[in-house]
């Protein structure tokens, strides 16, 4: 399969030579390691009758002397997210993890078996037992892996360097959270990476497109609205959203993001389509608040 190459907004290129399901944001610089999925009532990030197929993304930040792995991506994936690192890195490259929420298998089910497989250099988590995070169904030999992997715990605002000419990248609590989970922001390719937030784009087609520009975005307020009371987000109205507000707008106006990298669903490209995906949210969370609407238990079955 061609790799889609972004150069910038609105602009693509087909390349070829690479694992299947690599998208290539920045060359040499980030890539989205993209694997599908059908969406057929089961799967709990998405609404109960969403059908049609998403995507679970982990993401590559490459150097010429280092590389980092964002979230390590399903188990049943493993074969082809380990083939398609070792289609972008050269073997022996240090590697870093960083699973951004702890809890999930979409983001942690593969440092075992990466950490006995490639040189990784260190995990990053917020939890410095993170190796006990990790150990489900582990064989013997992968306790020990992970015994042996060195943790390196980030605060709830940290910046870490990537290689040795250090390249920045900004580690932060996520201002809207169920679980235990971390944003980052690349300064070098002005990615955010918003793990379980802005992951309401899906596709008809499990051969996509995984990333949403200006010429096809077509997410309408509601279907926002409807994804997120639908999902893990449910007890949004009704809460006090205005604290979250505050806190994903602190995010918008520090950091110059012309991308947003979700954990799943479609990736977010080009300002302008930032900014209105970003204004749907906030509009959605005003409208929820505490002051408007009456909080209630929604089972998963009821549908909004």
């Amino acid at each position: 399969m061609s790799v889609s190459t972004q150069h910038a907004p609105g602009q693509a290129r087909e390349t070829g030579g690479l694992a299947r399901g690599i998208a290539a944001l920045a060359d040499g610089k980030l890539y989205a390691l993209q694997n599908p999925f059908a969406l057929d009532g089961r799967v709990s990030s998405y609404p109960a009758g969403a059908r049609g197929y998403s995507v679970a993304n982990s993401y590559l930040l490459t150097q010429g002397d280092a590389a980092m792995l964002i979230d390590t991506g399903f188990g049943k994936d493993e074969p082809v997210i380990r083939a398609q690192i070792e289609a972008l890195i050269a073997p022996g490259l240090p590697l870093s993890l960083f699973p951004l929420r702890l809890n999930e298998f979409m983001s942690i089910n593969n440092v075992e078996t990466f950490a006995g497989h490639f040189n990784v250099e260190t995990c990053y988590t917020s939890n410095v037992d993170a190796a006990l995070w990790f150990d489900f169904g582990a064989k013997a030999e992968g306790r020990d892996i992970l015994q042996s992997m060195k943790v390196t715990a980030v605060t709830r605002a940290d910046t870490i360097q990537l290689g040795k000419q250090g390249r920045a990248i900004d580690v932060m609590q996520a201002p809207i959270r169920l679980i235990a989970t971390r944003w980052l922001y690349d300064r070098s390719t002005k990615t955010l990476f918003s793990s379980d937030l802005f992951t309401h784009v899906w596709r008809e087609r499990a051969d996509g497109p995984w990333i949403v520009t200006e010429a096809d975005d077509a997410t309408t307020p509601n279907e926002l609205r409807s994804f997120m009371l639908n999902t893990r987000y449910w007890w949004l109205e009704g809460a006090p959203t205005d604290s979250i507000r505050r806190g994903i707008n602190a995010v918008f106006e520090t950091y110059d993001i012309e991308t947003i990298a979700p954990g799943y669903g479609c990736i977010l490209r080009g300002r302008k389509v930032v900014a209105r995906h970003f204004q749907m949210l906030d509009e959605f969370l005003k409208a929820c608040d505490k002051s408007r609407m009456v909080s209630r238990y929604v089972t998963r079955d009821e549908e909004r």
